[in-house]
């Protein structure tokens, strides 16, 4: 049997739910193990199911080969330098996905909706976060609301343009996962950030996946 978006699915829902368990009982390494095995999951159901001669598949599967590496930063909870690298590691991912959308093509009414509501959105964000951001990284923060708000705005207007619905479903379910990154990082640290925030991310990921991939016979 060949091997598709699916059964990709199914292999990364395993490793999720395992690595939520991890989760759940605080075990570092078991959290770090099968952390990297799922991101290297969806990478490699990139590999096999993007278009990848055509310019919207290499801009997406670079965003995947940066999150995986943006997931190994992380992997390290508390350290500042480290938090920084997956940042920047991920911005630079959803700059490639949201140029990915628009390479894709766009409905341009959709799209300056949607960014209207994420322009909002981002703002009620930005207030949420102000008291608990200090410093040097008010400004990484707000360059990496803006672009996570600009990826899921130009992946709306890809899905007016008649992208696969996954496509916007992945880039809201990122948008989410974020946001308990952000509760996590800056609000309230709690282990039910990653309870809830990892099965979104991941399944965000497979999603924007399934929503560009090359299309069957």
């Amino acid at each position: 049997m060949a091997l598709d978006v699916p059964h990709a699915a199914a292999v990364l829902a395993a490793l999720v739910v395992a690595l939520v368990v991890a989760e759940l009982l605080e075990r570092p390494l078991l959290r770090g193990l099968f952390k990297t095995a799922a991101s290297l999951t969806f990478v490699g159901a990139g590999a096999l199911f993007l278009p990848l001669q055509a310019a919207t598949g290499r801009l997406l599967f670079a965003g995947l080969v940066l999150s995986l590496i943006g997931d190994v930063a992380l992997i390290a909870k508390g350290r500042k330098a480290l938090f920084l690298l997956g940042l920047a590691s991920f911005l630079i991912a959803h700059l490639c996905y949201a140029a990915a959308f628009a390479a894709f093509g766009q409905e341009a009414g959709v799209a300056v909706a949607a960014a209207s509501a994420a322009l909002v959105l981002g703002l009620g964000i930005g207030r949420w976060l102000a008291p608990h951001v200090r410093g040097s990284m008010r400004a990484p923060v707000a360059l990496y609301v803006a672009a996570i708000s600009t990826m899921v705005a130009l992946a709306a207007g890809a899905y007016g343009a008649a992208a696969r619905p996954t496509l916007l479903v992945g880039a809201v379910l990122f948008y989410l996962s974020d946001l308990c990154v952000a509760r996590e990082r800056f609000v309230a640290r709690s282990r039910w950030n990653g309870v809830i925030g990892l099965p979104l991310y991941y399944a965000a990921q497979l999603n924007l996946v399934d929503g560009l991939q090359e299309p069957g016979p």
